[in-house]
């Protein structure tokens, strides 16, 4: 029996269905068309993976990420972080995570799936390794999710002080036609800006009037009122 799926079948509120489809934009045309929702929100899913992680391997979160339902997809990915993070205990190594997830990305298909899961796990273990792989997946990924998580992924440098992959993946996407890239790149952005802004500075000053709108607004939140409005005009 896989537990994860069932736990998460058992938390399904058709009630919150609607509003969940409408926020990921499953319609027709939208980056989520098609998508399935069992209606439940992230901190559900989170509690149910704390309770069911321990219990699930590899052929449970196949199944999970085999899912046409968005949270158990999810979940599946939760649980995928939570078994990295402690896999001296779970019996499968880091690596074998991380070779799971590169082959699973084409289930992991909107925003939150791949902003919850990537730098836990993939920035995580490329923390002390060559970076190459995210490069390849901002430049040539099959998709803009495995693109969003090529820049994603560098969160967990940013946040060791390691800047200079965020601000030269930045660059490969800096023209990227999807708004929800631009949010990204404009997100890592900000956060790198907040550990040096003279290197954000640095970045935005040759780059700034070409940039999409929205990801430099994103980059730029944290300045100051009077120096934000500067940089717009």
């Amino acid at each position: 029996m896989n537990v994860l799926l069932e736990e998460m079948y058992r938390h399904a509120d058709p009630g919150q269905v609607a509003g969940l489809a409408r926020f990921f934009r499953t319609g027709p045309g939208q980056y989520g068309e098609g998508d399935k929702f069992l209606g439940i929100k992230v901190p559900v899913t989170r509690e149910v993976v704390k309770g069911c992680w321990r219990e699930v391997g590899l052929a449970e979160l196949e199944e999970c990420l085999a899912s046409e339902y968005h949270e158990v997809r999810l979940a599946g990915l939760l649980a995928l972080v939570e078994i990295f993070k402690h896999a001296k205990r779970s019996g499968i190594s880091q690596h074998q995570c991380v070779d799971f997830y590169l082959a699973h990305t084409d289930r992991i298909n909107n925003w939150d799936l791949v902003d919850l899961s990537c730098y836990p796990l993939l920035g995580e273990w490329l923390l002390d390794k060559d970076r190459t792989l995210l490069y390849e997946l901002a430049r040539s990924g099959k998709t803009l999710w495995e693109q969003r998580i090529g820049i994603v992924s560098t969160m967990t440098l940013v946040r060791h002080g390691q800047l200079a992959d965020t601000f030269a993946i930045a660059d490969i996407l800096l023209h990227h036609p999807h708004d929800l890239i631009h949010k990204a790149v404009g997100w890592l952005l900000r956060e790198a800006g907040k550990r040096d802004k003279a290197a954000l500075v640095a970045f935005l000053t040759p780059r700034y009037r070409t940039m999409p709108r929205t990801m430099l607004r994103y980059a730029i939140e944290k300045f100051p009122e009077a120096e934000r409005k500067a940089w717009l005009q």
